[in-house]
């Protein structure tokens, strides 16, 4: 009797192996969700498939004219490599044959997207949570556009890196009305902009999650090895602290009652836990997206990184971000364009500012563009509601960075700054046709070597700015439109607003 208790976990456990491997052996062939019909494959680059099977288990791929084979690992995945083909025909089908048949049809070759951020880039053509996009309505009507392919990954947190998107919505689909209306408006106006002008097929994923801060769309690899990056680790997790999370909606309440808001409902801005672990976003929606050949990425988020304490990092944090998403997906230097933070009034609020900067600091990685929104934004409405020219200022850098078009992409992007005697001069890059819109140039302040900035009168001269303010006798730093919600109105002759800059050493 003894001996057969003994003996029962270790047949038990060689039962269970058994099964095991007799389930391995007839496991079937499987394909990660983001590959599906109806997908678009990235043009002029080697076409990856890729998936699992039982081990050692031979698969086939067949795409258009070419076939590739690949034998599954101890672990039972297999990847193949097809040979890049241009824009064009179609659309193909794609076979993959194992033990099983699995096949894809009306597949397009052209440019794949990937549109990433927070609540801005989350919010759809129809609007959410009583906010409305411009001419929703008129657009989502006209939104039948089958050279456009959709691809939408669920919301999704994990604590280790994914090999597959746990959920997608109904895989890749041809963008119609029906699809669009829930997909991101400013990748929509991005994507349509876009295929209209490069006359080839746009394939774009929406990956998204509002209120979401840039270190869980990081990897934890990225945030460890950098230790001016390590406080998002303790700062999140005092975020997130009940008793914390209260104390900080009571001021952010206050606040908004302050300036002619209605306060916020508690869970419209308290953090989610999961959403906001540091590399759950990127484990969960980034990850499993990376073997997937892409054009380039757009992005728009920042809001959840400007409190004190988290907006100086982000001069840090967000190039770090880019380089891991190229590092990850290891084909180079793709093209990241982002948004910068609108106008929105947070009374006292200086992260704002300080965000904006980072962003347009982050301008000196390679391959880089940016949109500026400042003329858009809304006082009292932190999601605003024109998209079109959000996605229009992207597509202007997708054409400059990535298509090599040779036009202005960007307003005036300050260069350098040095005083004459009490004033600033101020010099930009892409200053041809400065001009101040409706009126007198606003938005300048000057702060002698004590830091403090004041208000201060600015002209226009040449392709320059020069700045004064009696108050500063002695001008050392200069800065623009360094409020939350900004009337700023320096623009070039493309017709394209200034970024909000500083001269102030960065924190």
């Amino acid at each position: 009797m003894m001996l057969r208790s003994a003996l029962m976990p270790r047949c038990f456990l060689m039962l269970a192996a058994a099964t095991c491997c007799l389930a391995a052996a007839h496991a079937e062939v499987t394909l990660p969700k983001i590959l599906s019909s109806h997908m678009v494959v990235q043009r002029n680059m080697p076409i990856h498939v890729w998936g699992t099977a039982a081990p050692d288990e031979s698969v086939t791929v067949t795409f258009h004219a070419s076939t590739g084979t690949a034998k599954a690992g101890p672990d039972g995945r297999w990847s193949v490599y097809l040979p890049a083909e241009p824009a064009g025909g179609g659309p193909y089908t794609l076979t993959v044959k194992g033990t099983n048949t699995i096949t894809l049809d009306d597949i397009l070759l052209g440019d794949v997207w990937i549109a990433s951020g927070q609540s801005n880039m989350e919010m759809p053509l129809m609007g959410f949570n009583g906010a409305p996009i411009k001419d929703s309505e008129k657009v989502i009507a006209a939104a039948t556009r089958p050279e456009i392919r959709l691809l939408f990954v669920e919301k999704d947190s994990s604590e280790y890196p994914l090999d597959d998107a746990k959920a997608v919505k109904g895989g890749w689909s041809q963008c119609t009305p029906e699809t669009a209306k829930t997909f991101s408006a400013a990748a929509y106006f991005f994507g349509l902009e876009i295929q209209q002008r490069e006359k080839v097929p746009i394939g774009l994923i929406d990956t998204t999650w509002g209120g979401t801060p840039a270190e869980a769309w990081t990897s934890l690899e990225t945030l460890s090895s950098d230790a001016g990056l390590m406080q998002v680790f303790a700062g999140r997790a005092a975020h997130m602290n009940r008793e914390a999370s209260e104390r900080r909606y009571g001021e952010i309440a206050k606040a908004a009652v302050a300036a002619g808001r209605p306060a916020p409902a508690p869970r419209g801005w308290k953090p989610d836990p999961t959403s906001w672990e540091p590399a759950g976003l990127y484990n969960a929606m980034i990850a499993p997206l990376t073997p997937m050949p892409i054009r380039g990425a757009i992005w728009y988020q920042g809001e959840a990184n400007r409190e004190a304490g988290y907006a100086e990092t982000y001069s840090r944090l967000f190039p770090a971000m880019i380089q891991d998403w190229r590092r990850q997906w290891r084909q180079g230097d793709f093209p990241f364009l982002f948004v910068q933070l609108s106008s929105y009034s947070i009374p006292g609020d200086s992260g704002w500012g300080l965000v904006r900067d980072a962003q347009r600091r982050t301008l000196g990685l390679t391959q880089t563009g940016m949109a500026v929104t400042l003329d858009i934004g809304e006082e009292k409405n932190i999601h605003p509601p024109d998209k079109e020219t959000v996605g229009k200022r992207l597509a202007l850098a997708a054409r400059s960075v990535s298509y090599g078009e040779k036009l202005v992409a960007s307003g005036p992007l300050y260069r350098l700054a040095y005083p004459v005697g009490d004033q600033m001069h101020v010099w930009f890059d892409e200053a041809k046709g400065l001009n101040a819109k409706g009126g007198a140039l606003t938005g300048f302040e000057l702060a002698g070597t004590d830091g403090n900035f004041v208000a201060a009168t600015a002209k226009i001269e040449g392709d320059t700015v020069v700045v004064s303010s009696p108050q500063v006798a002695q001008p050392k730093f200069v800065r623009y439109a360094w409020e939350s919600y900004s009337t700023a109105n320096l623009y070039n002759g493309a017709g394209l607003p200034a970024s909000t800059f500083t001269s102030f050493p960065v924190p």
